[in-house]
């Protein structure tokens, strides 16, 4: 393996199946599954999830409701999701914990470092939930933060596209794919990989992105393995 312990950040709409929205159970089985085959290699991994299938804070913002109200929705969505991926990673026979960084004693544990990191160091798939915990912060800002403090050697992103692309793909026939672009050329070009905080939060922390495409079954031991694929963030 080329990375021994990963931050994977998967959007909220993955777990939507073809959809986007909502919860499809078989599509979460199937990245629990992928998930599996990292563990079985000894790879330790933490788990950070959007909740755009469940809603999108920004958007109920822009419609009037108050955002800081709109952002804690979507954190509880976050939970939902959480709670969801760490049924179907048990059923199919690996020990995870979900953290939150909001307080719901309930159903999951308080977001603490050196917890999730003796979870990590026990074998155990640990689920970020929660966000960081504060409105008008997404939740890749919170993938680049919870990455540094778990001392994760790679960020991992996973989305339906398979790499950082110079324009839409689906707009832009010509647009080209890069296998590896600065933290600098991506908020200078404005390439969308993630938002400006967490960019620049990677760049100051030497962090690498790994943008990949969900899509294709067995990409996530790829990146895990070191195989070229998708875009690679760095410095230089």
């Amino acid at each position: 393996m080329a990375y021994e312990r990963v931050l994977l950040k998967l959007s909220g709409e993955v777990f939507g199946g073809t959809s986007g929205a909502g919860l499809d159970l078989d599509a979460i089985e199937q990245i629990a599954l992928q998930v599996r085959q990292l563990t079985n290699l000894g790879c330790q991994v933490a788990v950070v999830i959007g909740g755009g299938n469940i809603l999108r804070g920004a958007a109920f913002g822009e419609k009037g409701m108050n955002r800081a109200t709109a952002d804690y929705m979507g954190m509880l969505g976050t939970v939902i999701n959480a709670l969801a991926f760490q049924d179907a990673i048990e059923r199919i026979g690996l020990h995870a914990r979900v953290l939150s960084a909001l307080h719901v004693h309930s159903v999951c544990e308080p977001f603490i470092v050196r917890r999730a990191i003796r979870h990590l160091e026990k074998g155990r798939v640990i689920i970020l939930a929660g966000g960081t915990g504060n409105p008008f912060f997404t939740t890749d800002t919170t993938a680049a933060l919870r990455a540094k403090e778990l001392q994760a050697e790679i960020l991992l992103k996973a989305t339906k596209v398979d790499g950082v692309y110079s324009g839409d793909p689906k707009k832009d026939p010509s647009a080209k794919r890069y296998e590896r672009v600065t933290y600098d050329e991506v908020l200078e070009r404005d390439l969308k990989v993630m938002d400006a905080a967490a960019i620049a939060l990677c760049r100051e922390n030497h962090l690498p992105i790994l943008v990949f495409s969900m899509l294709e079954p067995g990409n996530i031991v790829r990146a895990v393995r070191g195989e070229k694929l998708g875009t690679l963030v760095v410095a230089s």
